[in-house]
């Protein structure tokens, strides 16, 4: 009988609608967790996750048996659901449309998770603006810039 074998390893980035700061470091560790919990529930394995007050970066193993577009939809929709309904932060709360998606070799997790870990450091050195263009550029994705998430710098 045939298996399917796979080790896919995906870091999603997406940004809170009009990159607003509304992800507040009062409920970020619950969010996170909220957050692995929709990994785990997907079974999907969870490596990294880290909430700026703008964007989100998660690192996972992905199980073919979802799509990426379709974990990100549930990563989005149900987080956005669950800050609403804890009135988290002041204003409604809705991630931005759209997300990037990057894939990585085995060799660069803990790279990448180490990367993820300390956003925090890293943006005190680097916007979110240029990071993410950096990361479209060095995968070679091709972008129109009307479609990028909406940048307030």
């Amino acid at each position: 009988m045939a298996n399917t074998y796979t080790k896919l390893y995906i870091q999603y980035v997406f940004a809170v609608l009009h990159r607003e700061r509304l992800v507040q470091e009062s409920f970020r560790e619950e969010l996170q967790k909220y957050l692995a919990g929709i990994v785990r529930n997907k079974r999907h394995k969870l490596l990294s996750v880290y909430c700026m007050p703008d964007h989100t970066h998660i690192f996972i193993g992905l199980n073919p048996v979802q799509s990426i577009s379709s974990l990100a939809n549930d990563l989005k929709s149900n987080s956005s659901k669950w800050i609403n309904s804890n009135n988290l932060p002041k204003l409604h709360f809705h991630w931005q449309e759209g997300f990037g998606a990057f894939s990585y070799h085995k060799d660069l997790v803990p790279v990448v998770g180490n990367y993820i870990d300390n956003q925090k450091e890293h943006h005190a050195k680097k916007s979110f603006r240029d990071e993410y263009l950096d990361m479209l550029r060095e995968f070679d994705v091709e972008y129109d810039e009307r479609y990028l998430f909406e940048f307030f710098d």
